[in-house]
């Protein structure tokens, strides 16, 4: 896949770089962190005891005759024994509830900062990547920054824990080997299933790139569903979805072989661990060095120990595969934005602001040179069009203006500010555009006019579907304003979106505005309509049009005829007819071709 979606080095440095980066968030918690371990402490505790509790009770029965027993062993050992697996419960839900708050707060302040760095970095990071992809790039590193905190403090910590403390027990109580022998089962066990998981974390990558592909492919068909049905590719599409099913079906087969190579050789060192404790245990018990309680204990201990340490091992494969998920999401924050505010972050003064595009030049890549020396100025309130053929490079100086990217040579400025000079926010806060693609969120009608400004009041957003033309379309709808618009825009026509596109560029009410193609989707009669709005929209505003129909500019200022990349020519419309140049004919072209129709 490209961009993004590269293989990460499951490194241990790697994995320490990404805790750092969590650990910050979680300090802010620290106290509800602190009581979480200390509530973890007791708990873990209290699950020590009730082995204790019941070696004491076992010796007071096998010292006692079977008729007797009951009686003479204390009723506190067995109420202690009780309240030693109660207290275990208990302790254990008071620490999930004290650190609750910082776990999903923790989650929700980083999937946040995350949203936004995506939002701050450049267009050509986002054309260079599959939205499928990167949104589940973020859903998986977001679940799996609760899933490390709930393993780290509810599963590894006091596991850890636990062993230290009966290891210390079966040092004080027993034979050094005891606790000699536990401890190597255990230190083997971590490091057999490191180096294993190490090894297997390759094909988790596999798997996390094959189902991002897939769902990638599966995304992008269905937003373009009725373009499938126009060519009729329903089977291309699920043979190409299926093609990228089948890459993930194969590394999630050998993620599985590989977990269950995992597993049996972990059951094997949990097996001979203990299989070796209770034999020494049992001679011990034999020779009448220990007890056959403390034979109990020890067995209860390592059952109470080696469960937790078994399922330790499914915990430690998820931390590995929750690191590598949130190695990518952190990943993206690694991606530095193309375009940043400038050292001295100036707010632009939009009062009687004048545009100008100084000897500009620019290239998406070093191999395809968009703009040559492209020089012009719009006064302020003044209206300068900008009409050519396809290519030529007319939306880019829309792009450059609104700096999605950087101009590689030149500059443009605004009330004679470098752009570059200036806060992205004040610029782009001053800036509206009605697009050629008008792009609609799955709301609303009314939501996507509010889009402009979403503080605006009903009034005005009523105000602004008027100028619009879009008032009496709203009035056939059973829902008016709360119709929602479908994916895209597709439940309403072509021409209904490029009006609250309108509108919502308009209840911006920006100084500057540019309509790139603002009525291309408008028919002969709608578009006179619009034109009208537009006309009263761009009075006393700095405005940038861009433009295929000619009909639409005659009353601009000044037409820039730009080809390849270069004005070729400039004038008002009736001294470019004069020039009988490029805009001359192009004129007399689409005259013809009107008149035909």
């Amino acid at each position: 896949m490209r961009g993004f979606h590269t293989e990460m080095p499951a490194s241990g440095r790697r994995d320490w770089q990404t805790l750092s980066t969590l650990a910050p968030y979680l300090w802010d918690y620290r106290w509800r962190l602190g009581g979480a371990m200390a509530l973890l402490a007791l708990a873990k505790l209290a699950n020590i005891g009730v082995p204790v509790s019941l070696k004491a009770i076992v010796d007071r029965l096998d010292t006692s005759g079977q008729t007797t027993a009951l009686l003479i062993v204390p009723l506190a050992l067995l109420l202690a024994y009780g309240l030693l697996r109660f207290s275990t419960i208990l302790f254990q839900e008071l620490r999930n509830a004290v650190f609750a708050k910082a776990a999903q707060r923790s989650t929700r302040r980083i999937t946040l900062k995350v949203f936004r760095h995506l939002h701050n970095l450049s267009l050509r990071f986002h054309l260079d990547r599959q939205t499928g992809g990167l949104s589940r790039d973020l859903e998986r590193g977001s679940r799996s920054i609760a899933q490390l905190l709930n393993y780290m403090v509810f599963s590894i910590l006091p596991t850890v824990f636990e062993i230290l403390v009966v290891c210390g027990i079966l040092l004080v109580k027993f034979q050094p080997w005891f606790a000699i022998i536990t401890l190597i089962t255990v230190v083997v066990y971590f490091v057999y299933t490191y180096k294993v998981t190490e090894w297997r974390i390759k094909f988790r990558v596999q798997m996390n790139q094959a189902d991002s592909t897939a769902n990638s492919a599966a995304v992008d068909s269905l937003i373009n569903y009725e373009t499938v049905k126009y060519f009729g590719n329903e089977r291309w599409e699920a043979e190409r979805f299926d093609k990228n099913l089948r890459t993930w079906e194969k590394a999630s087969i050998t993620n599985l072989v590989s977990l269950a190579f995992l597993n049996i050789g972990q059951g094997v060192i949990i097996g001979s661990g203990l299989t070796l404790l209770m034999v020494m245990a049992a001679r011990e018990v034999v020779t009448g060095t220990i007890t056959l309680g403390d034979f109990v204990m020890v067995n209860a201990f390592l059952i109470q120990l080696y469960i937790p340490l078994n399922f330790l091992g499914t915990i430690f494969r998820e931390v590995k595969h929750t690191l590598t998920d949130m190695e990518r999401m952190f990943g993206l924050m690694d991606a530095a934005p193309e375009v940043q505010d400038g050292e001295r972050g100036g707010t632009l003064d939009t009062q009687d602001t004048s545009v100008r595009f100084e000897h500009v030049e620019f290239a998406y890549n070093h191999d395809r040179q968009i703009l040559h020396d492209v020089d012009f100025e719009i006064p302020g309130g003044h209206k300068v069009a900008v009409v050519g053929p396809s290519g030529s490079g007319k939306s880019t100086l829309a792009r450059l203006l609104f700096r999605f990217f950087d101009v590689t040579g030149g500059a443009i400025r605004i009330d004679g500010h470098d752009i570059r000079e200036l806060k992205t926010d004040s610029l782009r806060t001053a800036i509206g555009i009605v697009p050629q693609d008008t792009l609609l969120f799955n709301d609303t009608i009314e939501y996507n006019i509010r889009y402009g400004r979403p503080d605006a009041e009903n009034r005005e957003i009523i105000e602004a579907a008027r100028l619009a033309q879009l008032d009496t379309f709203i009035e056939t709808l059973p829902m008016g304003y709360d119709t929602l618009v479908g994916e895209r825009g597709l439940k309403i026509s072509g021409g209904e979106k490029q009006r609250i596109a309108i509108a919502r560029t308009l209840l911006k009410d920006p100084a500057i505005l540019i309509l790139d193609e603002a009525t291309s989707s408008l028919d002969t009669r709608s578009e006179k309509a619009i034109q009208s709005a537009l006309a009263q929209a761009v009075k006393d505003r700095t405005t940038l049009v861009i433009a295929h129909r000619l009909s639409t500019v005659v009353d601009c200022d000044e037409i820039l005829v730009l080809e390849h990349g270069r004005i070729v020519e400039r004038g008002s419309h009736d001294q470019l007819l004069a020039q009988s140049g490029h805009y001359a004919e192009l004129w007399q072209l689409q005259q013809k071709n009107h008149g035909d129709s």
